[in-house]
């Protein structure tokens, strides 16, 4: 398989998750995922008081820089590591 059907499989397997993985897990999935489809972060960083949109651009700008393919094997490695945790 191509790195980019495991990226997509790996996707598909983080909605069957049988245990919510803790935030942390989520925003580093969520980062991952982003830099792995869509490269860098654009835009500006959201203000007020969306506590959830700034965490989520500030997850994915920590990542700016990291390759595309990179992120994606480094979000399979952790998807294969949530699968035995909360599985």
């Amino acid at each position: 398989m191509s790195l980019t059907e495991d990226f997509n499989n790996a996707v598909s397997q983080s909605r069957e998750l049988t245990k919510r993985p803790s935030n942390e897990e989520l925003l580093e999935l969520y980062s991952l995922f982003k830099q792995g489809s869509e490269g860098d972060v654009t835009g500006d960083r959201p203000g007020g008081f969306d506590f959830k949109a700034i965490a989520k651009y500030d997850a994915w700008a920590s990542r700016k820089g990291l390759s595309k393919e990179d992120a994606m094997q480094q979000y399979i490695d952790l998807m294969k590591k949530l699968k035995e945790q909360y599985q």
